[in-house]
């Protein structure tokens, strides 16, 4: 059913959606730090390590703490925790608050700690199966065993880590929980370069590094923890009722927020039977995650405090707007990404990686997997907000079944597109999944809230399609120059890119200024108020 906008609902409600803005703003600045940081740590390892059999090792094994990162610190965990926690800070006494959270920290870590250990004990199973091309070369097999039971630990840091920023998100502080990453990425440069070049295997350096960069994270968390007056303390009580409903939650979250990381590490599986496969999807993916991270996460991590006090105020008319808001900034940002991803995929590679042990080849290799992505990262972005609408209403279940209908359609496709695309198959697998994955809960979703003004979100997409044709023309001109083909001129090559990307940036805004876009005119007004406020007055 159609639903018509109210404008009321608009009007009475801007500071909740310029509060989101805002906060989403402030995480997504932190979270490029973040994404600079990786981006000069994948630069690193890709001269590093190249795309040989130690580096389809490596990120074989790194899948695991990957993937536990990916689902506890920027889903799942906050998903289950922030809606219980929002309700026992907005209701309960003080006291009442921290010792939820002390509960929740103890039980935890008594899990944790016991799922760590099993998995160090049991790494030679998990590679076997999480590398089945790699049975035939028995030396590959050993070094990612290895390299597995080194990295494990970063389970239990990443998940102390997911519930240091679920607290603070909740309270609605969120710049340390977003500069978290920031650590991780300086540990892994730092044992790169610093303790790599003296191993006999630098891959086991970069491996440290990452365990490292776990404990960083969650120590970095502990200042604004105390700031607002918490410290854990032992407080073993997985009977504590707040701790059973996060439970309840958590686990159909964790396969709701999952699809995409399950998803992956499938293709990861699969890809281990092309020699360089797992590299290329990885980097592939890390390219993808750039403007994901930056503006997909940040947005689903700001919107989910507000939808959850909504959802607890019974204002289902507001959290309907709250969604829709989000959903029409998330197009406005994520469309011309997609797009410039698409288009600029091999000289961003090519930039970005082609140096030492990275081949020319391993750039067509990266590009043809970032292409296969990136058609799919509006829904990989749109599924964080729709999903954190559904957490909100503490409703984990429906987000899981729509999980695992594609889980199982991504099974399918891999198998099938496999053979004739290679890792490319696998990556279009993986996309095409959530887009059954968004078109489920989005339905699903517009029943739920009695309709969603589709007219309003269809308009906006219009305005979005057209200001994408300064971005199109510039892509394929800057993509075709012959200096790609060309050996060295890396201060030619890169600024070119940069005038490409400048150019169709400023032609993208500068339509939706014409049409004076809703999202635009927001973003602006945003934009404003943040230099208001650290320009002294006059």
């Amino acid at each position: 059913m159609a639903h018509t906008s109210d404008p009321a609902a608009h009007s009475e409600h801007p500071d909740a959606f310029q509060a989101v803005a805002g906060a989403a703003g402030m995480i997504g600045a932190a979270t490029l730090s973040s994404r600079f940081l990786g981006f000069i740590r994948d630069i690193i390892l890709a001269k590093l390590l190249g795309a040989t059999a130690s580096a389809d090792a490596f990120f074989v094994a790194y899948r695991i703490p990957n993937l536990l990162r990916e689902l506890l610190a920027e889903g799942s965990m906050s998903s289950a925790f922030i809606p219980i926690f929002t309700e026992y800070h907005t209701l309960r006494t003080q006291r009442e608050t921290w010792e939820l959270a002390s509960a929740a920290f103890t039980t935890l870590l008594t899990i944790v700690t016991a799922i760590t250990l099993l998995g160090i004990v049991a790494a030679p199973i998990l590679v076997w199966l999480l590398a089945p091309g790699f049975h035939n070369s028995p030396t590959q097999l050993d070094l990612t065993t290895v390299l597995t039971q080194i990295m494990f630990p970063y389970l239990l840091f990443v998940s102390l880590s997911a519930l240091a920023m679920g607290i603070l998100n909740s309270v609605k502080a969120f710049a340390a929980p977003a500069l978290a990453p920031v650590c991780f990425n300086i540990c892994i440069i730092t044992a790169a370069l610093g303790l790599s070049p003296w191993l006999e295997e630098p891959v086991l350096g970069v491996a440290y590094g990452v365990l490292l960069g776990g404990c960083a994270q969650f120590v970095i968390q502990l200042p604004g923890l105390r700031k607002r007056g918490f410290l854990f303390r032992w407080q073993f009580e997985p009977w504590h009722p707040g701790v059973r409903r996060m439970g309840q939650l958590l686990i159909p979250s964790l396969l709701g927020l999952s699809v995409t990381q399950v998803n992956i590490t499938i293709s990861t599986i699969l890809a281990s039977f092309f020699p360089g496969g797992p590299t290329y999807l990885f980097y592939g993916m890390r390219l993808i995650h750039f403007p994901l991270g930056i503006f997909g996460v940040a947005l689903a991590t700001a919107i989910l405090p507000t939808l959850s006090q909504q959802a607890a105020r019974g204002a289902v008319n507001e959290l309907r707007v709250t969604v829709e808001s989000g959903l029409r900034l998330i197009a406005f940002i994520i469309f011309p990404a997609m797009t410039g991803l698409i288009l600029f995929r091999e000289p961003i590679v090519h930039l970005c990686f082609e140096h030492g042990a990275f081949s020319s080849q391993d750039t067509a290799g990266t590009a043809g997997a970032v292409l296969a992505y990136a058609l799919g990262l509006w829904a990989f972005a749109g599924i964080r907000i729709i999903a954190s609408a559904f957490y909100s209403l503490q409703d984990t279940k429906t987000p899981a079944i729509a999980a695992g209908i594609a889980m199982g359609a991504n099974l399918c496709l891999a198998i099938v597109l496999m053979r004739p695309l290679e890792h490319v198959g696998l990556a279009l697998a993986t996309t095409l999944a959530a887009v059954a994955n968004i078109g489920i809960l989005l339905g699903v979703l517009t029943r739920r809230l009695g309709g969603m003004d589709w007219s309003s979100m269809a308009r906006s997409l219009g305005r979005i399609l057209v200001a994408l044709l300064p971005i199109v023309v510039t892509g394929f001109w800057i993509a075709n120059l012959p200096v790609w083909s060309r050996e060295g001129e890396w201060i030619a090559k890169g600024v070119m890119l940069l005038v490409g990307i400048g150019l169709s940036l400023s032609g993208y805004l500068g339509i939706h200024a014409l049409f004076r876009s809703e999202e635009f005119d927001r973003c602006w007004q945003l934009l404003e108020s943040r230099w208001r406020r650290f320009t002294p007055s006059e």
